[in-house]
């Protein structure tokens, strides 16, 4: 394992990853399959996250934020303590590796908030800058639960879900999950990117170019989504 902030030279396993097999899935079926392996996984597991825009309709304190009420947004995102607590009491925590553009954007302004507080109730994260990741781009959506198996999450051009692609084959999955340990291996707490570069931060500024997708997103479902 590398010592923490030492870079680690990385082939670029992760563009096999467009052209591997894999079992297409709309958002229904995409969830209810990970849910059953996320019940059975006996490992923790690994989520790759680069886009720097996801639409969160779901996320109560994500509609808050795209209304423009940032405190409510962050009194929501503090009432998510004890669900995310009770949740990785259950079930295998997620490590997830975070790419981060500065300056931030208002969708990760929001969601580092909600990391730096999953991780406190046990689901590690770490943040690696974008230049990092430079000649890996573009790089897909990952949640990796074993060398055999991950799903790219595929998102529509404004970043809602719209389901995700199952991929079984161990030559494309085992490199792509040491690739991103490697980077969790040297990217910098969540936390502590949280408190240096986000909490001194002023409210997003929310356009109306950003909410203009929103009524194409009805479902509120408000479930909890790791």
């Amino acid at each position: 394992m590398a010592e923490q902030g030492t870079p680690v030279r990385l082939t670029n396993p992760f563009a096999a990853v467009a052209g591997a097999g894999g079992v297409v899935m709309d958002v229904p079926e995409y969830q209810a399959g990970f849910d059953r392996d996320h019940a059975v996984c006996a490992e923790p597991m690994w989520k790759l996250e680069r886009a720097q825009d996801f639409y969160e309709p779901d996320v109560a304190s994500w509609r808050a934020m795209m209304d423009g009420d940032w405190e409510r947004s962050l009194t929501l995102v503090h009432a998510m303590a004890g669900p995310l607590a009770d949740y990785f009491l259950r079930y295998q925590p997620v490590r997830r590796l975070r790419v981060a553009e500065l300056p931030v954007t208002p969708y990760l302004q929001w969601e580092m908030h909600v990391l730096a507080l999953r991780a406190a109730a046990g689901s590690p994260c770490r943040v690696v800058p974008a230049a990092r990741v430079a000649d890996l781009d573009p790089l897909p959506e990952l949640v990796i639960f074993s060398p055999f198996l991950m799903y790219e999450v595929l998102y529509d051009e404004y970043g809602g879900g719209r389901g995700g692609r199952r991929i079984t084959d161990r030559d494309v999955v085992e490199p792509c999950l040491h690739a991103v340990r490697a980077l969790f291996d040297e990217g910098e707490d969540v936390r502590d990117f949280h408190e240096r570069e986000i909490v001194p931060l002023p409210p997003p500024a929310v356009t109306d170019e950003m909410r203009a997708a929103l009524p194409a997103y009805a479902h509120r479902t408000e479930e909890f989504r790791i």
